[in-house]
């Protein structure tokens, strides 16, 4: 939703002015803040382009402002005399006057940089987001490369997804919850799948990811908003993130809440069993 909003807001507009408020916001841009501004200031954002984390809007220069928001960056578009937010990082105003793009960061875990954009396997990205694969919703993704990449990985389905070399754009809120659909449990073997079943997860992730677009996204807090400042629905269709003790939907059985890579993973203990071993 972030990069939609980016797309109607900012793209075709030719900055004007850039104002970096806290050089930490920028630690990814090596040459620092004088040098970020510059290669920004006069030009113009061609659109609004993303790929897991990763968000970025190309210049008419042949390089990218990249945008990696960590735990709670935002990019926001507000009027030139809206007050300042509290932990406002760095300003772009645009040549047409109208309303500009901020970037803010409570934890200022992510970050904004310059980068030359090149072209991998037929898409131009920036360098720094050149290793993250396509994501499912991408028209170019190779449903049958993801599936072999899948079982070839000899790992939980879960970490599996969760890895941005293999696939981007899922997340933990939404593996759990097309594990959930497909009746898998977080920690069934990858190489235990068939590809009819690899290709059955892909489908209900590209369903949940379609319906968390749909409603604006999932958001459980302030920091989770978009481009204006409104916070998605998806939360409220949630089948199994988020839901300790609470009855599956389908079996009634209360959701389960294990530790998972510092984070948490929500199953189904009657409709998604511990993994055996053979195939599924």
């Amino acid at each position: 939703m972030v990069r939609d909003g980016l797309a109607r807001w900012v793209a075709g507009r030719t900055v004007d002015s850039v104002e970096v408020r806290h050089p930490r916001a920028i630690r990814r841009h090596a040459p620092g803040p004088g040098d970020f501004a510059s290669r920004i200031a006069g030009r113009t954002v061609e659109a609004a382009e993303r790929r897991g984390k990763y968000l970025w809007l190309p210049l008419d220069s042949g390089e990218a402002v990249t945008a990696h928001l960590g735990m709670s960056g935002q990019l926001l578009v507000e009027p030139g005399d809206a007050p300042d937010e509290k932990h406002l990082r760095v300003r772009l105003r645009f040549a047409d006057g109208g309303r500009e793009l901020r970037f803010v960061d409570q934890r200022t875990f992510g970050g904004l940089a310059v980068d030359e954009l090149v072209e991998v396997d037929g898409t131009v990205v920036p360098r720094s987001v050149a290793h993250i694969a396509r994501d499912p919703l991408d028209p170019a993704f190779d449903d049958a490369a993801f599936v072999a990449g899948l079982r070839s990985r000899r790992t939980g389905v879960k970490r599996a997804l969760l890895d941005q070399t293999l696939v981007s754009g899922i997340g933990n809120i939404y593996a759990d919850e097309a594990l959930w659909r497909t009746k898998l449990h977080y920690a069934r073997p990858t190489e235990s799948l068939t590809r009819p079943a690899g290709l059955l997860l892909l489908g209900q992730v590209r369903d949940v990811m379609t319906e968390a677009l749909a409603q604006g996204g999932t958001s459980f807090d302030a920091l989770y908003i978009d481009v204006n400042g409104q916070s998605g629905y998806f939360d409220r269709s949630l089948n199994a993130y988020g839901r300790t003790d609470e009855p599956c939907g389908r079996c009634g059985t209360p959701i389960r809440r294990d530790p998972f890579m510092n984070r948490s993973s929500f199953t189904c203990p009657r409709c998604q069993p511990r993994p055996r071993r053979g195939r599924w």
